[in-house]
């Protein structure tokens, strides 16, 4: 096979390169190099792992499952011959040249290049050793660790995250904040969080399932003593399954206790010794319908609430979602950006530069999205997005044309929260409906919660919680846009089964 590649002036120069090792980089390296066999692809990453999709399933037209799998580079390398891994963070990049720098001192020449490095944690506050911020396997670890050790811990975040570590502490007591009247707002609405929350005060049950990923653990950065901020160093995002095999036990006997506390944001964060000198009293764990009384108890850092309280704690987890890492890109380079602070890409993942595509995390779709798709930065679409740059990337080099990919017409996601399989279609918490809209819900107790957004009879979006089996029916409804007033209510009714009708 003749390898492309060739030093120019000091420089390597090849054909295509792409940045970041997480899912929507390996993804993209992966379809680059099966295009182009005789071609070397660069793929830059700052880690040591990599993240490869294993396991994947089609579920339906637009549902995917797969699982996520921390690898060793070499064996990406291994898998194709022609990629060639360059384990370096990029230090700058010359869009006019052409050229990428590597913290390593060296220079790559591109001819077509994909920015993938996924996004950082949204701290809510900076260089707080109390403060963790939860998004990759790494920081997962760094806050096992601190877990052990602690009593009662501070949860800040109402996303994916904030919902499934609140539900797998053990022996801990959890102060909950979350700027929403309900649990989960990313995902559901208020009816699906009164659904799920009797699972947070039931005593724990069956044991958990074992880890299905392999970790490859970075040794040498066990650190001593104070908890170790794992949030500077950039990771890949963490999926629906990745506190399985992690020991999620405080010191504590008893197994749940969690306290919610509603429309509340963190106001400020006080260190002991800062505690002490404001004179002000901190509140014990709440017990039960009366008040909450002053902490006799002495904690090593103090979280005040917006809502006038203060709780002492061992430390504060930061899991209130994310910004696009676009540090290392923008200087130089005259990106338009979007509002949330990704590189604004158009229908085939080019951004505003000549020959410079985004995926995953750190790009923000600014192309004219169908009705029933929004982008959400998770890895479903992370991976959606990094084959379908490929595809563009490749067609481009080739001078054909290419259509929008079919992922990108619905908007769906499969997970697993509480134990319960999750499904998510659409417009399903009537995102941008404003309130011409109607829902229709379905809901047995520790069974299955149903809820489908309704706009002029027509679906809009779904949230299917438990083993309901609509799953498909939903998504060709709502992909056809069938008009159902006819039905009303009846839609879902369960004893008519809607399948017959629709299939």
């Amino acid at each position: 096979m003749a390898m492309a590649m060739a030093m120019a002036g000091g420089a390597v120069r090849g054909r295509f390169a792409v940045v970041g090792g997480g899912i929507a980089g390996v993804t993209c390296a992966e379809k680059l190099a099966a295009e182009f066999p005789s071609e070397d692809i660069f793929l830059m990453t700052a880690s040591p792992v990599i993240k490869a999709v294993t396991n994947f399933k089609q579920v339906s037209k637009t549902l995917e499952e797969f699982d996520v799998e921390e690898q060793p580079s070499f064996l990406l390398e291994k898998r194709y011959p022609n990629i060639r891994v360059i384990q370096s963070g990029v230090k700058q990049m010359k869009s006019d040249e052409h050229k990428i720098y590597t913290e390593d001192g060296k220079e790559y020449i591109y001819e077509k290049l994909c920015l993938c490095a996924g996004a950082k944690p949204k701290l809510i506050v900076e260089g707080n050793p109390y403060v963790l911020g939860i998004r990759d396997t790494d920081s997962a670890q760094a806050f096992q660790k601190n877990l052990a050790q602690a009593e009662r811990i501070v949860v800040v975040g109402n996303g994916g995250i904030a919902l499934e570590l609140v539900y797998e502490i053990q022996g801990c007591e959890v102060i909950w904040a979350i700027k929403d009247k309900a649990i989960g707002n990313t995902f559901f609405d208020a009816g699906a969080a009164e659904f799920l929350l009797p699972k947070l005060t039931t005593e724990r049950r069956e044991t958990p399932i074992e880890c299905k990923r392999t970790k490859y653990t970075l040794e040498g950065s066990k650190e001593k003593g104070r908890p170790t901020e794992a949030s500077d160093k950039l990771g890949s995002a963490l999926g629906p399954d990745w506190h399985e095999g992690l020991h999620l036990k405080g010191t504590k006997e008893f197994s749940h206790k969690v306290h919610i506390e509603i429309l509340c944001e963190v106001k400020t964060i006080h260190l002991q010794q800062e505690f002490i000198q404001l004179q002000r009293t901190s509140v014990t764990f709440p017990k039960g319908e009366k008040n909450a009384e002053a902490d006799e108890v002495l904690w090593p850092v103090y979280v005040e609430l917006t809502n006038g309280k203060i709780y002492g704690c061992n430390f504060i987890v930061s899991a209130t979602g994310v910004v696009p890492n676009v540090e290392p890109f923008l200087d130089g380079n005259n990106f338009a950006v979007g509002e949330d602070g990704g590189l604004k890409v158009d229908k085939h993942m080019h951004t505003s530069l000549t020959d410079v595509y985004a995926a995953g995390d750190i790009c923000t779709a600014a192309w004219e999205p169908s009705p029933v798709w929004h982008q959400m930065r998770l890895w479903t679409q992370a991976r959606q997005m990094g084959w379908y740059a490929a595809k563009c990337m490749a067609a481009d080099a080739l001078g054909e044309s290419i259509d929008m990919d079919f992922s990108f017409e619905l908007f769906a996601h499969i997970t697993k929260f509480f134990n319960y399989k999750v499904v998510v279609l659409g417009k399903y918490n009537a995102q941008g409906l404003g309130s011409d809209h109607e829902l229709i819900l379905r809901c047995t107790k520790g069974h299955e919660y149903v809820k489908v957004v309704m706009q002029n009879g027509r679906m809009m979006g779904a949230v299917l919680i438990g083993e309901t089996d609509l799953e498909e029916t939903f998504e060709n409804l709502i992909l056809n846009q069938m008009d159902l007033s006819a039905y009303g209510e009846n839609l879902l009714n369960p004893d008519i089964d809607i399948e017959d009708y629709f299939d």
